[in-house]
């Protein structure tokens, strides 16, 4: 045993190195990489040596004699990517391509028991007889050598027997830190069962309690007390090509509030969506939680509480903060990192995302990812109801990030199809706030991003009294308030509208508006509904009426990978707009049949790459893209750029 830089190198592991060396000489085949065992002193593979072991090799080639050429090429590293578009797969670990005999590590690699302890290369009982020879693995497994596809079936059974869904949440992230290739494939293959579980409406009660649950780091904590050192803590992430960042202070993690450093679950599970459904190598992508403090009592009295144990930071001490690690993030990242702000509170959000906008690849999921998905669902409910968004009057109960998010939205797709003034289309939409409906005699008191919605109109200062009076086609929810569609107001749409269109949006389950039964119960059926939370299907007088989801998860990930293969560095209302007709296009007959408003979820992979072509194709369009030149068939280069979870074949 010797030391190198702090790690340990276990002497199996080069023996194992001359082993490969003598067997390559003398088959013939394609050289495999140096194979070295680095143990961190948590019994855990070191990833961090990879930069010392690239010098060693380099060193090692040029001290070689030239008449060890052979050697010399065994030992020679493979750099080229085979990804077209995006971030460039330096280890080739992620490319969406055939089975590859290939070592599974190019420069540092763990082998026998590390190597099961390493979710980026651990495969458990699928380790075929030959790589248990040529890994040391031999004794340290059962005999018995299983399929991946055994094991999802596997997984799936136990995952069937816990009746708490906060159980199987934790099953799921378990499973993520053993073996992170089989997590993406069960996910994917199961993806109407388990996105539930590794997002909403679960991730909001794992975010409730998890200090509680907390068992080790997913992604980067950067707090005040780091303040002055951000790079240096960027650094510390042992992956050094980012293409995606999701970030959040947990100001106000979904409907729940200020939860504080807690609301790391969220940039975890965006991140897990980002990968199952867009194809975003796991590798590039990075959960950050920015903690300056929280305000909730219950919190800071919790003695298994995470974060910082002080009141929320605001203002000048919260700016420098922010812009610190943005500066960071570009500086050590590059410029076309995506950074997606998600879950922060009203007063930060439109903020940052106008502060940013202009010098940053930034998209807020709240605004601008559920606007898009409910334009999406909006357009496509214009296949039941007829006519065009300008026919349609609209009124929102919510007037925050998301509301105000997908009035705007909807407002630009009037004036695209209308050749109207945005000015002009917003005045088909009005807003209900906490303070009843948005009006110009409330100008001098309304927040700056509300302003632009407030109408000459009578006040009004409830919700059933303002579809009354304004008669809206659409009925929006986005208040974050559960029950307040109540059986009055859904009545009140239906005597308006043969079919009333009533979408739910908030999150989780608690908070949503109504339900889905609730929506169709108190309009005889005639309800056009979704929701942000999922519903199970409802039986009213003997028919079934699936409940459709508007789901921001059916956006960002393909909106994501679009922006990546080209290149973007900026994100552009068009962008949006496209993501959404690309959504709504691939909405069958039969799913508007159904009265659905959204495609099937087990199809989410191709429609990701369908918004992905789309979006790059405006990226390209805008003269935002700067992979050129633009590939022949975008959907096609989308999903040779996706990542795959099959595993790999090791020699």
């Amino acid at each position: 045993m010797f030391s190198l830089n702090g790690s340990t190198f276990l002497n199996n592991s080069l023996s194992g190195v001359s082993k490969s060396l003598t067997q390559s000489t003398h088959r013939k085949i394609s050289p495999p990489t140096v194979v070295v065992a680095s143990v961190s002193s948590n019994g855990r593979p070191d990833r961090n040596v990879s930069v010392l072991m690239e010098d060693t090799l380099k060193e090692m080639r040029d001290n070689a004699p030239s008449s060890s050429s052979s050697q010399s090429q065994v030992i020679e590293k493979e750099t080229k990517s085979t990804v077209g578009g995006g971030v460039e797969d330096v280890y080739g670990e992620d490319t969406a391509t055939e089975d590859q005999y290939i070592t599974p590590w190019t420069v540092s690699v763990a082998s026998g028991y590390p190597l099961l302890r390493d979710p980026h290369y651990n495969k458990g009982l699928a380790f075929t007889e030959r790589e248990r020879d040529a890994h040391f693995l031999r004794g340290l497994l059962p005999p018995v050598t299983i399929s991946q596809d055994l094991q999802i079936k596997k997984m799936m059974l136990h995952m069937r027997q816990y009746q708490v869904p906060l159980q199987k949440y934790m099953a799921m992230m378990d499973l993520q830190e053993r073996n992170e290739r089989l997590f993406y494939k069960l996910l994917i293959q199961n993806v109407e069962e388990l996105l539930p579980v590794v997002y909403t409406p679960t991730v909001g009660e794992a975010c409730q309690k998890y200090g509680s649950i907390f068992r080790q780091p997913q992604g980067l904590f950067i707090s005040l007390k780091e303040k002055g050192r951000v790079l240096e803590v960027l650094k510390n992430w042992p992956e050094k090509k980012i293409q995606v960042i999701v970030v959040t202070d947990g100001e106000r993690i979904l409907g729940l509030g200020d939860l504080g450093c807690q609301g790391m679950g969220i940039p975890v599970g965006k991140l897990s969506l980002y990968s199952a459904l867009g194809g975003i190598r796991p590798s590039a992508c990075l959960p950050i939680t920015i903690d300056v403090g929280t305000n909730n009592e219950q919190l800071l009295n919790d003695e298994f509480y995470i974060g910082l144990r002080r009141r929320r930071a605001t203002g000048q001490e919260y700016s420098e903060l922010i812009d610190e690690f943005m500066a960071a993030v570009k500086q050590n990242y590059g410029e076309k990192v995506l950074i997606q702000f998600e879950d922060f509170a009203n007063h930060n959000a439109f903020d940052l995302l106008a502060k940013y906008g202009t010098t940053h690849l930034v998209f807020n999921d709240d605004i601008q990812g559920t606007a898009s998905v409910v334009l999406a669902g909006l357009i496509s409910a214009l296949n039941l109801v007829g006519g065009t968004l300008a026919d349609h009057k609209f009124l929102f109960l919510g007037a925050g990030e998301a509301g105000t998010g997908i009035a705007e939205l909807i407002a630009l797709e009037i004036s695209k199809q209308t050749n109207a003034p945005v000015e002009e289309a917003r005045e088909k939409i009005f807003l209900v706030d906490s303070k009843g409906l948005i009006v110009k005699s409330r100008m001098e008191s309304l927040q700056h991003f509300k302003r632009p919605w407030a109408h000459e109109h009578e006040p009004v200062t409830t919700l059933l009294d303002a579809i009354k009076a304004i008669k809206p086609t659409v009925l929006i929810g986005s208040s974050g308030a559960g029950s307040t569609f109540t059986k009055e107001v859904v009545e009140a749409m239906t005597s308006l509208n043969e079919k009333p269109v009533i979408l739910s949006l908030s999150n989780p389950t608690s908070q949503s508006e109504c339900t889905a039964e609730e929506a169709y119960t108190w309009s005889e059926g005639k309800a056009i509904f979704a929701s942000g939370s999922p519903f199970s299907p409802v039986e009213y007088n003997g028919k079934f009426y699936p409940s459709g989801q508007a789901n921001n998860a059916y956006i960002f990930p393909g909106l994501g990978l679009g922006l990546i293969i080209s290149g973007a560095i900026r994100v552009h209302d068009d962008m949006l707009l496209a993501a959404s007709e690309a959504l709504a296009e691939q909405v069958s007959q039969e799913n508007l049949d159904n009265g659905l408003l959204y495609p099937p979820f087990s199809n989410i992979r191709k429609i990701s790459a369908q918004i992905a072509a789309r979006v790059a194709a405006k990226a390209y369009e805008l003269g935002l893209a700067t992979r050129l030149p633009q590939p022949e068939d975008l959907v096609k280069h989308a999903q040779s750029c996706m990542y795959s979870p099959n595993y790999r074949n090791y020699r």
